[in-house]
């Protein structure tokens, strides 16, 4: 199970991970890029303003192809199997790596765009499908812990970007190192995404499609028979073979329903509501902010300049460690007590570093607690939303909703993180610190309505969590 879940991960939500982080680095190399492109092509110097343009295009064209990929990978979840569509999403991933590793010896910074566009549909799809995948496979009692390799190989992702892409001058922890944020890496580095989608083309095929695929859509009870044996063993796979049998029966051949049809089915309307609220709940509760005043508060500690990025470094491990150990505690902890636990933490961290950053002059140990507050943020975040919200998603949802749920909640997602990116600068500049009482106000909402509304999923089949929402779909008499 545990290497089914690498197998999966790698080439799923660590692209997503990996790609976000790793364009972060070669800014001034790519702005280069563009300068001397333009200069060569129109033998006109670059307008400053478009310059700025352009970049922004590179950065953000991720989150449109991500919106798209999730907009199509439940439908490819359903057309090709959940193994399938990851696997022919590698395809898109070696081709935009092709393009982006091209457009610096050919001078098209045209093929950089497509090709950032289409390693975000590569994104958009593993970050829909690889949930889907893992909690279809998984055992009741470890659904949330395997379940969690969606966050640790998305964390681990942003970790491994932000190592590579670390520029060569900068290396006094790592002199023995040649990482390829230096500018005659640039193709290379941008056309590494291929090596995890060829390691997922080699590991995957090694392990079978998902048994509740096979049984519930397919209707091949010998081909799930044979993956439960190879997921749970010979002994244990007959428990599971029942519970998928009962959702089959209940199911009464209930095909897999669109996007669209959920929104119109009373059956799963309070459990639609939960991943849209928990979904935008996540990407809006203040985490891009963190990062964007990490340096200013390192800065304020006494940490010198050219030592932030590592101290940054620091805050990308943290979350990663914070993902395994969600991880371990998941399954005997619960998820309601992580989640909320999570954000009335997060609540409790903006309120201090508010009033931290405002009176960031006054006394000298101030700067320390405001990186204090940092540090916890994302801790809290890593135990909490960062981890559980794909989980509940994948839990929430009987067979036929879940490829539409997690289209829904990918959709969101990427929406959210499109959103809170082009407006968060106007956010910052308005507000400045007190931005982080808009995003405490957000996180206390988002715990309050966790707590009234979602039942605790852990060791309960998805018929079992049905029926608990049930009675809040058609009341309590129904």
């Amino acid at each position: 199970l545990l290497l089914a879940v690498c197998a999966v991960g790698i080439g799923g939500t660590f692209q997503y991970g990996y790609n976000v982080s790793i364009i972060n680095a070669p800014t001034q190399h790519i702005h280069k890029f563009l300068n001397e492109t333009w200069s060569s092509r129109y033998h006109k110097e670059l307008n400053p303003n478009l310059l700025t343009f352009l970049w922004s295009v590179i950065a953000s064209i991720f989150s449109l192809g991500g919106l798209c990929g999730a907009l199509i990978g439940g439908s490819m979840a359903i057309r090709l199997g959940r193994k399938g569509a990851l696997l022919m999403n590698n395809v898109i991933a070696i081709l935009a790596s092709i393009l982006m590793g091209i457009s610096f010896p050919t001078g098209l910074f045209e093929l950089l765009i497509a090709g950032r566009f289409l390693i975000g549909i590569n994104s958009g799809i593993g970050f829909c499908v690889q949930p889907l995948y893992i909690g279809e496979f998984a055992p009741k009692h470890l659904r949330g812990g395997l379940a969690m390799g969606t966050s640790i190989f998305l964390t681990g992702g942003i970790l491994t970007g932000q190592i590579i892409g670390l520029r060569q001058e900068m290396l006094f922890f790592f002199p023995v190192l040649e990482l390829l944020g230096g500018e005659k890496h640039l193709p290379l580095l941008l056309s590494s995404s291929c090596i995890p989608a060829f390691a997922q083309l080699l590991f995957l095929p090694w392990f079978p499609e998902s048994p509740r695929y096979l049984l519930i859509d397919r209707g091949d009870e010998l081909s799930c028979a044979k993956a439960l044996k190879r997921f749970h063993g010979s002994s244990e796979y007959r428990r599971e073979m029942e519970d998928i049998q009962r959702e089959r029966f209940a199911l009464d051949g209930e095909k897999p329903k669109k996007p669209w049809q959920l929104f119109t089915d009373r059956g799963v309307r309070w459990q639609l509501i939960t991943v849209i609220v928990m979904t935008m709940g996540q990407q809006l509760s203040g985490i891009n902010a963190i990062y964007f005043y990490a340096t200013y508060v390192f800065e304020q500690a006494g940490i010198l300049a050219e030592k932030i990025p590592y101290v940054t470094l620091g805050t990308g491990i943290c979350e990663c460690l914070t993902a395994l150990s969600c991880g371990l505690l998941i399954d005997h902890v619960g998820r309601r007590c992580l989640i909320i636990g999570g954000y009335v933490l997060m609540t409790l961290w903006c309120t201090v570093l508010t009033f931290s950053l405002t009176y960031q002059e006054l006394y000298s140990w101030v700067p320390y607690l405001s990186m204090t507050c940092v540090f916890a943020f994302i801790l809290s975040f890593g135990l909490g939303p960062g981890g559980i919200t794909n989980t509940l998603t994948a839990e929430l949802f009987v067979q036929s909703s879940r490829p539409a749920a997690h289209m829904i909640a990918g959709t969101m997602s990427w929406i959210s993180f499109f959103t809170i990116g082009m407006l968060f600068p106007f956010i910052v500049n308005g507000l400045q610190q007190y931005c982080f009482v808009v995003f405490l106000l957000e996180c206390f909402f988002v715990a309050a309505f966790i707590f009234l509304i979602i039942p605790e999923t852990k060791n309960k089949s998805f018929l079992e969590i049905k029926k608990e929402f049930h009675k809040l779909n058609f009341g309590r008499n129904a």
